[in-house]
């Protein structure tokens, strides 16, 4: 994924906002958050990625003269406009949760504060990557879950909406815990391994189905995994890989890792049954590999059969989140700078989780001393300060009579938004793939299982300060005053 030019891939009304500000005169600097409402797949947590690719898109932010002449073409941006378009570069702060981070609705994955006009065009890009590979970085991690600590493969590019999508969503995917892909241009970009055995066709293009399997072990000797459901599983396929494997034995060429795939039929009887008959020929360690439109469900439902399966190749229910399609993420301006002070914006509803949280605010989360594990995040204001020598209470913003009190020294707290962008200068370096993976599974960990289990997890409660909580319902106490006064 070559470092491309993104800048016009942006909703048309930002553009349209943009040059209404750009006459208008009014460039204040603001404060949006880009956050989600609702955990995906029914999850009680997401996982936080893209950012990379957030900051490779601000890095290159420009207008070529093909999209100053494409823009002029449509008649609507006036030749002032376009002329400060054609000098246009991010100038702004952007914070962030590092990538791999464990994240909860209704607090801020991303701050940013620029310019009006820099942050609104800023807004779609952001979203699409962020939405995207926190989507699929957050399925893995359930499907990695539910294998209990087999390894899964991501196996998806063939049926992801597009090769962006297969790409990035392989990169996702291994942030969530896969240990691979079998995206060569995902392995190759990312420096993740890439992984694969082969397909039906091999078999089908030699006269016979035990030959095949000669042919293939005789190539790669170190990696020797066997498709065996071609013709017959049981009476030809796995028998027929046992005999490859006694050969390799007798001419002391045993591979390192060898085993078979199961890519069809009743993965959990199959997998029983090829297990006794790799035990009973003396292949103790053969892994069994499994395919066929896995999911976590079904992987736990098979693990919970009995299934003899040690390695998964997941694919078109992982790449396209295929039960939960998108990730909520939204933008919602914060604060507009006045005078060198921040004025705090809220935007109202009927819908009280679609009242947003005004000010400009960063992020904590609060750990169990004891233990290390996750108690609670707290959203609060930038300029508070919190000291573990003193006791905290958490409420719950709407339910404020749930309350928790934290007696000094049982917590810990760590501020979770970092400095990404600072006026216009990037001062991050994002780590390698396979590292935020590591990061990514010391997160998970913290987590108590009651949040991680498949079906109707635990909740974990993302707190307002009580100062912050103040602010809120102050802006919400002076609406209500200025329309009932109408």
């Amino acid at each position: 994924m070559g470092k491309q030019n993104l800048t016009l891939l942006t909703d048309f009304y930002e553009l349209t906002m943009m040059q209404g500000y750009f006459k208008n005169k009014t460039n204040e600097t603001v404060i949006f958050d880009a956050f989600y409402r609702t955990n995906p797949s029914g999850s009680g947590y997401a996982i936080a990625a893209g950012l990379e690719q957030v900051i490779d898109y601000i890095k290159n932010l420009h207008f070529s003269e093909e999209d100053i002449s494409y823009l002029r073409s449509l008649s609507i941006f006036d030749e002032d406009f376009l002329e400060y378009l054609a000098n246009f570069k991010f100038t702004g702060s952007i914070y962030a949760m590092e990538e791999g981070t464990v994240v909860f609705p209704m607090e801020p994955l991303v701050k940013v504060i620029a310019p009006i006009m820099e942050a609104q065009l800023i807004e779609t890009a952001l979203l699409n990557i962020i939405n995207h590979q926190s989507l699929i970085a957050t399925k893995a991690s359930r499907v990695v879950f539910a294998a209990d600590g087999d390894g899964i493969m991501e196996f998806g590019l063939r049926r992801a909406q597009g090769p962006d999508a297969g790409t990035l969503g392989a990169r996702a995917a291994v942030i969530g815990g896969c240990i691979g892909t079998s995206n060569v241009l995902s392995a190759k970009e990312f420096d993740i391994p890439a992984l694969g055995t082969h397909a039906h066709s091999w078999i089908m293009s030699f006269e016979d189905e035990l030959t095949a399997f000669r042919k293939y072990a005789e190539l790669y000797p170190n990696n020797a995994t066997l498709l065996v459901d071609t013709y017959d599983t049981l009476r030809s396929g796995v028998p027929n890989a046992i005999k490859v494997f006694d050969e390799l034995k007798a001419a002391n060429k045993m591979p390192v890792k060898y085993g078979i795939r199961l890519d069809s039929g009743d993965l959990a009887y199959l997998s029983k049954k090829a297990r006794k008959m790799l035990d009973h020929a003396g292949y103790h360690d053969a892994v069994i590999c499994a395919s066929s439109d896995l999911d976590e469900y079904l992987i736990d439902s098979l693990k919970t059969q009995g299934a003899a399966i040690t390695s998964w190749g997941v694919g078109t229910n992982l790449i396209t989140s295929k039960d939960c399609p998108a990730f909520g993420g939204v933008y919602k301006l914060a604060a507009i700078k006045k005078n060198g002070k921040f004025i705090p914006k809220i935007k109202l509803s009927e819908n009280e989780w679609k009242i947003t949280n005004p000010g400009n605010k960063t992020v904590y989360r609060v750990y169990e001393k004891e233990n290390g594990k996750l108690k609670a995040d707290l959203i609060a204001l930038v300029d508070e300060h919190f000291s573990e020598e003193n006791p905290l209470m958490l409420f719950d913003p709407i339910s404020t009579w749930k309350k928790t009190y934290l007696d000094a020294g049982e917590y810990t707290l760590r501020e979770l938004l970092v400095p990404i962008f600072i006026d216009g200068k990037c001062v991050y370096e994002s780590p390698k793939v396979m590292e935020i993976r590591d990061y990514c599974q010391k997160e998970l960990a913290t987590l108590w299982d009651e949040t991680r289990r498949l079906v109707n997890p635990h909740r974990v409660y993302v707190d307002l300060s009580n100062e912050l909580w103040h602010l809120k319902n102050q802006l919400l106490d002076n609406y209500n005053s200025r329309n009932h006064s109408h």
